[in-house]
């Protein structure tokens, strides 16, 4: 049988609104949000105070000013943040060397077998927490389960400064009772289509069949049908391999010119080159993002037959595609992405006795 996982997500609570409140005391209590007060800025979050107007992250500032008049902007420092960001790693690494960043703010952890010898994930989520409030004077939330699907659900219960364990002889009826837009992974259009196929809870959800789940959302539908009854075989992996590397820029006026964009893309072909080449990285696939005036975006993109690395190369791509068919409008954004590496890893299917129920295994946590 299967080994039970103790896995445990780490998610700070308004990160970076919360450190400039730290480092702040006049904006504690107040509605502020990270991110420039300009017609094109964009939140990178808000603080509790601000969400209670519905203003959050990857908001314009535009429409958060309508939202929450009085809201007091800070421009971001990510210099700070990533260095915060550290001190909080290097408490994750006390207790396990299996620590997989999501991002400067959040991390899943396996602590199954830990460096405090701990049999309570629990409690060691709880202790992970009261450090980082200790060191850093910011709170965290936590989710802790059997797998990073539920731990990553379970770590917005209880938020901010609270956590929340699903054990393994609760994962059943907790999926059962979850509505499908809370799933990791379900965004709003694939929400809308669960709904209209009368899908709304976990229950739902594992009542339909494999054949049901493929035949009306592909390839995916084997994840839904999986993580419908409590099954995540995804490890931490302490060393993630990027699917894509990218970079973009958002103009201060907006672009009508192929020619005026292809400086601007030399220097982003420049900046994804840099972020290769740090990674030791080489891909075949060039995507082209075009965000317009009226802020919908266009993607086009190429695979090539041989891997690529160099701006030279890269901007040559980009230059097709951009070429590719006529602008709609003015442009606003433009970003680069190489994917399709040449270190993917390959996927070893596991076989169908590994994929068990894990509500039938019993285990302190």
């Amino acid at each position: 049988m299967l080994g039970l996982r103790k896995i445990i997500h780490i998610d700070m609570d308004a990160f970076y609104a919360s450190v400039e409140q730290r480092d702040h005391p006049e904006l504690r209590g107040k509605a502020i949000a990270v991110g420039w007060d300009s017609d094109r800025g964009v939140l990178t979050t808000a603080s509790y105070e601000a969400r209670k107007y519905g203003v959050g992250s990857a908001m314009s500032s535009v429409i958060a000013k309508k939202k929450c008049p009085h809201l007091i902007f800070i421009p971001p420092n990510f210099e700070k943040y990533r260095k915060i960001s550290q001190e909080i790693r290097a408490i994750f690494y006390t207790y396990t060397n299996l620590v997989e960043p999501l991002s400067l703010d959040e991390a899943f952890l396996d602590v199954t077998h830990n460096k405090k010898g701990n049999p309570s994930a629990t409690l060691i989520a709880k202790e992970i927490r009261e450090a980082i409030k200790k060191e850093t004077g910011l709170t965290a939330s936590a989710g802790i389960s059997i797998n990073k699907f539920l731990a990553k659900i379970a770590s917005d219960i209880n938020k901010p400064n609270g956590q929340k364990t699903i054990p393994p002889e609760n994962v059943g009826a907790f999926i059962d009772g979850l509505d499908v837009k809370k799933f990791f992974g379900v965004g709003k259009v694939t929400c809308q289509k669960m709904y209209r196929l009368g899908i709304f809870t976990g229950k739902d959800l594992k009542s339909k069949s494999l054949g049901f789940l493929t035949q009306h959302f592909g390839k995916t539908g084997q994840h839904y049908y999986d993580i419908a009854r409590g099954m995540d075989m995804s490890p931490v992996k302490a060393h993630r391999i990027p699917k894509s590397l990218s970079a973009e820029s958002t103009f201060s006026k907006n672009l009508s010119s192929e020619v005026y964009m292809l400086k601007h893309l030399q220097d982003i072909a420049e900046a994804v080159q840099k972020r290769l080449q740090k990674n030791h990285l080489a891909g075949k696939t060039v995507t082209l993002k075009i965000k317009y005036s009226d802020f919908n975006i266009q993607t086009r993109s190429k695979t090539l037959t041989d891997y690529i690395a160099s701006k030279e190369l890269i901007l040559d791509t980009v230059k097709e595609l951009l070429y590719q068919e006529r602008l709609r409008e003015s442009v606003r954004l433009l970003g680069i992405a190489v994917s399709n590496f040449n270190n993917q890893e390959v996927k070893e299917e596991l076989p169908e006795k590994k994929k068990e129920i894990y509500m039938q295994l019993e285990l302190e946590f």
